[in-house]
């Protein structure tokens, strides 16, 4: 649990792709009150929407870091320039919202998607919107055939032995580690902190060998996608081969990503994934001090070739004939590699492929495996045994209008973090008693078991949402505009925040620092002022020209916690309602 700095915690500047659509979009809507609010100074220039959409002057430099952004009064004049995107059939949206064998109570976890349908079916979608709705489609149907079948079950009255479906830990038979290929399968993917280990000998017999995360694909995809290949290469016989590990990942549709090398001849000291190298210093330090002497040195080129490859080989740490132990982790940002206690390199994650759609791990090549385990894997509660588990359960809502909602983003397997949060935070008294109500925001996952473990903890606790979408952080934006459906709509509410599940919300400050807040038109939370979008295509993050064609982006917050007022979400939810607004 990362604390909340100041009131809220508002770390991991990375996570901001949802904090950047409100801030945009907020910015917009003030002009429906600039009439309101007569009391405020006028500023001394006035512009439209439009043109401050389009031009964003820059702010000062000394106000970033602002935790509250009073957004700016304009003429209300709305732009003529933009047409409207029209409404399409989108494959897999009509089996999503066909009837379906729930109960009223049970269809509790489905009060967004009616509100959700025309967001989907927008012409200008954002890029993975029909991929996320087509896959959901396919595991929402498996989800309610093992429900149906669930049911079934019980009224036959057949006892069935509860079974470890996702379990903490998985080792390799031995069987598999002989036979390399598929040796672990992870029934419910891998979260933040889990670890894979190898304990091996590279025989040489390939000279290479190769460890892939496998992801999750259905019966009728040709192949399932690798979230990471990890291809090692050792030093030849003659030494003249300098050995080198290569990463990359592959999908069905794009094929092999851009390859990242290590060692990479370059200093890669700006790079960073969770504050990691993406290459062990002391490999790219020799490499580089070889190519240096390689320009100086005279005489036979054969023996320099074979000293410098000789000096790549002491620091490298996979070599043929000795024994090694790598751990692959799961962090924040990507994954990372640590052999025989060193680490070795970082990887940060690319669009679509995720730890939680890792399915299993391959190994081929030339490498004796000696042993193989994963720890640290997402782990379900058994709902029936937790003791007082009433205090857990949401509270029911009695009141017209909350004082706050709190929408959590989070993904299917983080159970952990769930729980976590309802025995700490979830428990302040402003949310026992029905002041603040919290609600976690989840897409569907393509894994079957952790959507059915998803469905159950949604139906004993009464605080999870689904998204009709595969949880894709490129579709983070919907999750954004649903949390403004839900404090506008289903749980009305005067103020709307939105949080992340490993952040510790002090409800009790949070409310207190509201008291000094205007009510109106208000954006409070970590404010960046100076920020580009990601333009590299591989990237999590990336940001295409077409969702944001400008160099920089206008104020936004950052997004383990901000709060916007209750006008702000009805204008983000009647923009989209109309079309009005971009994604």
């Amino acid at each position: 649990m990362k604390p909340l700095r100041s009131t809220f915690g508002l770390f991991k500047m990375k996570k901001w792709y949802g904090g950047v659509l409100i801030l945009v979009l907020a910015i917009v809507m003030v002009f429906s009150y600039s009439l309101r609010e007569t009391q405020r100074p006028q500023p001394k220039k006035k512009q439209s929407a439009y043109d401050f959409f389009n031009n964003h002057p820059p702010i000062d430099s000394h106000r970033k870091g602002n935790d509250s952004f009073k957004l700016p009064k304009v003429e209300a004049k709305k732009p003529s320039l933009i047409q409207k995107p029209k409404l399409i059939n989108v494959e897999g949206l009509d089996k999503l919202y066909a009837p379906r064998n729930v109960s009223e109570q049970e269809s509790n976890v489905l009060l967004l998607w009616p509100h959700l349908h025309l967001l989907l079916s927008r012409s200008d979608a954002l890029p993975e919107t029909g991929q996320g709705i087509k896959e959901a489609a396919k595991a929402w149907k498996e989800l309610l055939a093992l429900i149906e079948e669930e049911k079934t079950t019980k009224l036959s009255n057949n006892i069935r032995l509860k079974e470890k479906n996702c379990p903490f830990s998985v080792c390799s038979p031995d069987n598999a580690l002989f036979s390399g290929g598929n040796i672990l399968e992870l029934p419910c993917g891998l979260v933040e902190d889990s670890s894979i280990t190898l304990i091996g000998t590279p025989n040489g017999s390939y000279r290479s060998f190769e460890i892939d995360l496998v992801g999750s694909n259905f019966s009728e995809e040709p192949k399932p996608p690798i979230v990471l290949h990890y291809n090692v290469s050792v030093a030849g016989d003659n030494m003249t081969e300098e050995p080198f590990i290569a990463q990359n990942t592959w999908t069905n549709e794009l094929g092999w990503g851009k390859e990242e090398k290590c060692p990479s001849h370059v200093s890669s000291n700006n790079l960073k994934v969770d504050g990691l190298g993406l290459c062990n210093e002391q490999l790219v330090r020799s490499t580089m001090e070889e190519n240096q002497n390689v320009s100086v040195s005279s005489g036979d080129a054969s023996t320099n070739a074979s000293q410098q490859s000789s000096h790549a080989s002491a620091n490298f740490p996979f070599v043929e004939g000795n024994p090694f132990t790598a751990t692959l982790w799961v962090g924040l940002e990507g994954f990372h590699m640590t052999v025989n206690g060193r680490h070795e390199t970082s990887f940060a994650y690319r669009e679509k492929l995720e730890p939680w759609s890792v399915s299993g791990v391959k190994v081929v090549g030339g490498l004796d495996l000696l042993s193989a385990f994963a720890k640290g894997l997402p782990v379900p509660e058994d709902h029936d045994l937790i003791v007082n588990s009433k205090i857990l359960k949401a509270p029911v809502i009695t009141r017209k209008r909350l004082v706050m909602l709190v929408g959590v983003f989070s993904t299917g397997n983080n159970f952990e973090r769930r729980m976590a949060l309802r025995r700490s935070w979830m428990q302040f008294e402003a949310v026992r008693s029905g002041d603040v109500a919290v609600r976690f925001f989840i897409g569907l996952n393509k894994n079957l078991q952790v959507n059915f473990e998803l469905w159950k903890e949604a139906q004993a606790y009464g605080d999870i949402q689904f998204m009709p979408f595969v949880d894709y952080y490129s579709l983070i934006s919907l999750k954004t505009i649903a949390i403004c459906i839900m404090g506008t709509k289903s749980l009305p509410a005067k103020y709307i925040m939105k949080t992340d599940d490993d952040a510790f919300v002090r409800i009790d400050e949070v409310l207190s620092s509201l008291k000094e807040k205007p009510s109106n038109g208000l954006l409070y939370g970590l404010i960046e002022f100076d920020s580009s979008p990601h333009r590299e295509k591989d990237s999590k993050w990336y940001i295409s020209d077409e969702e944001w064609p400008h160099s920089s982006y206008p104020p936004w917050a950052h997004g383990p916690g901000y709060i916007i007022s209750r006008d702000v979400a009805k204008f983000i939810v009647q923009g989209h309602k109309e079309r009005e607004l971009k994604l």
